[in-house]
């Protein structure tokens, strides 16, 4: 019989070759001396609980295949929950809660789930809003159980006592989870995952970055700790808002890094941003790690200048080109940006995300907005000539759940293979290099020219008293124009007027001429780095 193809195989596996070696260590807060707190699951203790968890899974009454939300923070119990489901053969929803209400509804609606696992708050939530209402069936509560039915995590792990090892007999092709995406270009959208798209990702995550058992881990976005138990590293969890990575504390995270000798990081761009700041005031420095893997939106050249300064010679930032649809399709170090490419991003030729990660296969065509049902409808561009990216590769999805229309988009057939389309645009240069010029979405259409945001802005993000800016398409007398929003660096003193008269000047090969300062810019409730354009469009629109 064929061994099962689970992303949760790996744990028992670890838990065998390292039983003794910590899997989660969880801040749980100070004692009366003001020391930290920790509590910790080895691998042979996680691997345990997260079989006992799935026989309680099976003991309720839960079947392989089933859809379960989870609603739980990060924690020793998100990943017990997540690894149980996994073995019982289950299908965890992942939705970020900040969507707000509508978004929330609309989304477990459309993934019909069977169960709903939460913390006390997510529980009444669903109660009060009437989450998933028709469809779930089974109730389990991470935490006390209030005046909702079901069980707790505690009664589910009692009844799960005594047996042992489980693991489904799930194929590479079963669904594994749905991810639903950040929303930040739209209405959020589920992606299927199936088992063998968890294997590749720890495959190339493990090879791209040379990643070792044994490693440390400090990952400021939990989700992505979920390959931690693959790859062999400890997780570290923070005490923060993991909602709200703009506003880390640095402190937290340097002691963190100091005690445990933390080899890797995962942070945002905006929690770069925060932390180099921070180090650039106080001195602090990160001399343990190895590598800082960043994702989200690419971070801008003044943070990775501030985050050499915090780590250690030979220690780089790593962004990974991707989305939750498919990653990682490239990569880039920061020595290479700082020292290469960012000469070019200044004078308007978008954002290098690096060369393609093997084996992927990045093709570049002509962008329509239009559904392309077969590869022979589409137009392959040559090097230097931007397009929409399209990625065909062993992590790209094969679609969203219970979205058809979505699917038509995304995917393009080339006979048996399926390419997926990013939805971005850029380009690859004569060295082979993928450049990132904006999203489709957000491309300026005027009468004479199309404006792509990443080139416009990177330019302008040079000027000092800028923090960043947005390009966004506003209607004047009836005819599209380029504006500019421009959310100022703050403690920069420099009048608008002399502002926006350098900008123009900065902005003369785009011929834009119109700008506005922004107070702040919204930005996506994943990692604060994706900035919400269309809020800002509709905003510039008003006082265009």
């Amino acid at each position: 019989m064929a061994q099962p193809v689970n992303i949760a195989a790996s744990l028992p596996q670890m838990a065998r070759e390292r039983p003794d070696q910590p899997a989660i260590v969880e801040t749980v807060g100070r004692d009366a001396a003001g020391q930290r707190l920790f509590a910790t699951l080895t691998f042979a203790e996680l691997d345990a609980r997260t079989d006992q968890i799935a026989r309680g899974f099976e003991q309720l009454g839960l079947r392989p295949g089933e859809r379960i939300v989870v609603m739980v923070k990060p924690s020793r119990d998100f990943f017990a929950v997540m690894f149980g489901l996994w073995k019982a053969g289950l299908v965890p929803v992942l939705i970020d809660p900040g969507l707000g209400r509508k978004q929330l509804k609309q989304c477990l609606a459309e993934v019909a789930p069977d169960g709903f696992i939460g913390v006390p708050l997510a529980q009444l939530a669903r109660v009060v809003l009437g989450w998933g209402r028709p469809t779930v069936r089974h109730i389990i509560t991470v935490g006390r159980r209030w005046l909702w039915r079901g069980v707790t995590l505690d009664e589910v792990l009692r009844r799960g006592e005594p047996g042992g090892p489980v693991m489904a007999a799930t194929r590479g092709e079963d669904l594994a989870a749905v991810l639903f995406t950040s929303g930040s270009t739209g209405v959020a959208k589920g992606v299927s995952y199936q088992h063998r798209h968890f294997i590749a990702q720890v495959e190339l995550i493990r090879d791209t970055y040379g990643i070792q058992p044994g490693e440390i881990d400090l990952p400021t976005f939990p989700p992505f700790a979920l390959f931690d138990p693959a790859l062999g590293m400890t997780t570290i969890l923070p005490q923060m808002d993991f909602t709200r990575p703009a506003e880390v504390n640095p402190l937290e995270l340097s002691e963190l890094i100091g005690q445990f000798a933390v080899t890797n990081v995962f942070g945002s761009p905006a929690l770069l941003a925060t932390v180099s700041r921070d180090a650039q005031r106080t001195g602090a420095r990160w001399p343990t790690v190895r590598r800082v893997i960043s994702a989200g939106a690419p971070a801008s050249v003044a943070t990775l200048e501030r985050m050499r300064l915090l780590l250690a010679d030979g220690a780089q930032v790593f962004t990974p080109y991707g989305a939750t649809e498919c990653m990682p399709v490239s990569n880039i170090g920061s020595r290479e940006v700082l020292e290469d490419t960012r000469q070019l991003t200044e004078r308007g030729a978008g954002v290098c995300v690096g060369h393609v990660v093997a084996p992927n296969d990045v093709r570049i065509i002509a962008v329509t907005d239009a559904p392309l049902a077969d590869w022979r409808g589409a137009t392959e561009l040559p090097p230097g000539e931007i397009g929409e990216i399209c990625v065909l590769g062993p992590t790209a999805t094969l679609g969203y759940f219970n979205r058809p229309q979505a699917d038509a988009l995304a995917k393009i057939r080339a006979g048996e293979r399926l390419w997926h389309r990013m939805g971005d645009t850029g380009y690859v240069d004569t060295q082979g290099r993928l450049w990132y010029c904006g999203r489709k979405s957000h491309r300026v259409q005027m009468a004479d020219r199309v404006l792509h945001t990443a080139p416009v802005e990177e330019v302008l993000n040079t000027h000092p008293a800028v923090r960043r800016t947005a390009l966004v398409p506003v209607r004047v007398a009836g005819e599209v124009q380029p504006l500019v929003c421009v959310e100022r660096e703050p403690g920069q003193a420099m009048p608008q007027a002399q502002l926006f008269a350098e900008l123009q000047r900065m902005a003369q090969p785009f011929k834009i001429t119109r700008f506005l300062v922004h107070p702040a810019f919204p930005v996506d409730i994943r990692h604060n780095a994706k900035i919400g354009r269309e809020t800002l469009a509709a905003w510039a629109q008003e006082r265009a």
